[in-house]
């Protein structure tokens, strides 16, 4: 294929720069974005849809640039192999086939997850089987006042077993931030594990607001946001704002309306009945009477009044954007329309309930919509309808998700664009998606490595590059957070920074050099370099054929001569620093370079690893 200059990109700071050129990759040569005619023929007989040949030729991207782009923006990466089959099936077919996830085989990722007991359990059984502190204390205080109406005293035997419990309910926390690596890893359907982690970023949830937040978070990834990725926004709106997780974490649950503000139950019955409720919870099962009233009077307590919190997120963040044109009215206004969206029994049922005693059933307006009064949990639904018809909202969602896949500054063109799909199709997702990754803009040259990679993907790509068998340990969990990214540890509510500025800097630079090192000297636990399909091939070979073979597949064939130069001597600039930030820093799971190899292809390939080319997708 004739050689195409691509353009320079912006260069990551101390001498790491990307000077991107040829792609040359080590399969045989392609044969155009449509692919093989057997990958043709096997993708119509999957009543797959046919390029338009005058998109593809209109595309700056080479056929090979196409095919390792797509793989590195609606995928995880490449896992060795994956390059050839996308090229036989063509690059087209193969993202129609992305945006149907259903009709793909993942034998893989259903095993993966399968590992994980915690995950198909729903949210009332698995706050039975592993209680979270609060109830594990009361049932410690429960246990040592039967002990002493019985004269039997409270054993070292009884705290021995509490503490057991409480390590036992870390495996949830500890088996859903795993096996979020583990998906991405393993599963065949990438670009749903794409959009999932774009989705649970876009709709962010701290895992630390409280003891069951990861029991919710559970069932908020589960139920909430992975059924819903490629469907209509507005379905996966309103689940997010039913699921306990964002109601807990945005203290809607706690919200009611204000004093002097009329409700749909009277506030003295209201509370009459919570008093009647909430003794007779099974929670309180045995506890005095007189220490019963008193809980009950500080729950009581809790509930003050309006909680503008999720109102103005569901705004701002999740739907119109911050200069989406509402007013602070607007917020307080939405505040008060979601009153009484609450959560049933916090560490028992965790459901969704609308509550008529915390709602404020007076008329309300939100952006110029008139809400009558005393109308109840269907205003809710209603202002849900509203957010998502707003044409700020479609311009938000498609320049959030533009921005993701193409580039950090969304050209305006293919956001006006994408916009105008969401507002055509109701807010299909699908096709939103669609529209994006199948423009011009997708596949220009200037997209090429346009986007720095978030820790998480420098992670899972660098394992998939490799080959590696899923880990179920949470060791794999703590190098995303090693690399500035503990998965759902984002405090604010805005999430994970989407642009590259958020992520490069000189101290994650090191790490992420230090990781590659990591890796690539068998110092991550379960991977073995070793057993890379491609390291067989080029272990005898001389070094610069070592190093053409790691550019190939591991860097697309492309490398700028200053990072070639470095593959060849082994003599980085920055690699004794990362070993030193890796020998004080890295966690205990997570060990520092083995200084054993000395060189060789584990050298190349940790170095390939930790380049600038991989850094970028």
């Amino acid at each position: 294929m004739p050689s195409q200059s691509v353009p320079r990109h912006a260069t990551l700071p101390l001498r790491l720069t990307i000077v991107p050129g040829l792609l040359a990759l080590a399969a045989a040569c392609a044969t155009g974005a449509g692919g093989t005619p057997a990958g043709a023929a096997a993708a119509a007989a999957q009543g797959l849809p046919t390029p338009d040949a005058v998109s593809v030729a209109a595309r700056e991207q080479t056929a090979d640039q196409q095919v390792l782009h797509a793989l590195n923006r609606l995928a995880f990466g490449p896992r060795p192999g994956d390059v050839q089959r996308v090229r036989e099936v063509g690059v087209d077919r193969w993202i129609a086939l992305q945006l149907e996830p259903k009709r793909i085989s993942d034998a893989a990722g259903e095993a993966a997850a399968g590992r994980y007991g915690t995950l198909a359990m729903p949210l009332p059984v698995l706050l039975d089987s592993f209680p979270p502190n609060p109830v594990l204390r009361r049932l410690l205080r429960q246990a040592a006042a039967g002990a002493r109406r019985d004269s039997q005293p409270f054993t070292r035997d009884d705290s021995l077993a509490y503490q057991m419990a409480r390590r036992r309910a870390q495996v949830v926390g500890q088996q859903l931030v795993s096996a979020r690596v583990a998906r991405a890893l393993a599963s065949e359907r990438q670009l749903d594990e794409v959009l999932t982690d774009f989705w649970l970023n876009h709709f962010s949830v701290y895992a630390g607001k409280g003891a069951a937040m990861r029991h919710y978070l559970v069932s908020y990834e589960r139920d909430a946001i992975r059924p819903h990725v490629l469907g209509k926004f507005r379905t996966l709106l309103g689940a997010v704002a039913h699921s306990p997780a964002m109601l807990f974490y945005l203290d809607n649950w706690e919200s009611a309306a204000d004093s002097g503000r009329p409700r749909l139950v009277p506030v003295r019955a209201a509370r009459a009945a919570q008093r009647r409720a909430v003794q007779r919870a099974p929670a309180l099962a045995g506890m005095q009477a007189d220490r019963r009233d008193t809980l009950v009077a500080r729950l009581q307590q809790r509930r003050r009044g309006l909680n503008e919190n999720y109102a103005r997120e569901l705004m701002e963040l999740h739907t119109m954007g911050v200069d989406g044109g509402y007013t602070q009215q607007d917020v307080s206004e939405a505040a008060r329309i979601l009153t009484g969206w609450t959560i049933e029994r916090l560490n028992e049922a965790a459901a969704f309930r609308f509550n008529p005693a915390l709602h404020d059933a007076g008329a309300k307006v939100v952006l110029g919509t008139a809400f009558p009064a005393g109308v109840g949990v269907a205003e809710g639904e209603r202002l849900l309808d509203l957010l998502v018809r707003q044409p700020a909202t479609a311009r938000f969602i498609a320049s959030k998700l533009v921005q993701r896949f193409v580039s950090d500054t969304p050209p305006a063109s293919l956001v006006a664009r994408a916009a105008a799909t969401f507002t055509r199709t109701d807010g299909d997702l699908r096709e939103v998606v669609r529209t994006i990754v199948t423009s011009e803009e997708f596949f220009a040259a200037a997209a090429w490595r346009a986007k720095v990679k978030s820790p998480f993907e420098v992670v899972v790509s660098a394992l998939r590059a490799l080959d590696a068998p899923v880990d179920t340990s949470p060791r794999t969990a703590a190098l995303v957070a090693r690399l500035g990214q503990p998965i759902f540890q984002h405090q604010a509510p805005n999430g994970w920074p989407e642009l590259g500025d958020g992520w490069i800097n000189t101290g994650a630079i090191l790490n992420r050099i230090n990781f590659g090192m990591a890796l690539a000297a068998g110092s991550v636990p379960g991977v073995r370099v070793r057993e890379w399909p491609t390291y067989a091939t080029l272990e005898p070979l001389p070094r610069d054929q070592q190093v053409d073979g790691v550019v190939r597949a591991l860097l697309g064939g492309t490398v700028s001569a200053d990072m070639r130069a470095i593959l060849q001597s082994g003599d980085h600039p920055m690699l004794e620093r990362a070993r030193a930030v890796a020998d004080t820093a890295l966690p205990a799971a997570v060990m520092a370079p083995r200084r054993t190899d000395g060189g060789g292809l584990v050298q190349v390939i940790g170095l390939a690893l930790g380049s600038p080319e991989f850094q970028r997708r």
